[in-house]
């Protein structure tokens, strides 16, 4: 039997919106809103699921 590490990969996506003067400081704003936890992705907007075998012992 061998025992085998597994790297599973959520993909989620929600589309906010932010003020800002460029699309720099937009990105900007939405990192620190993520970041501070004032984005929070549901589970209903899950894409994609991946299972891939990261490595074997």
């Amino acid at each position: 039997m061998n025992i085998y590490q597994i790297e599973v990969i959520e993909t989620m996506s929600a589309l906010i919106e932010v003020v800002a003067e460029d699309g720099e400081t937009a990105l900007l704003k939405a990192r620190e809103k993520y970041r501070s936890e004032n984005i929070t992705l549901e589970p209903d907007e899950m894409l994609d699921t991946q299972f891939i075998i990261f490595g074997v012992e």
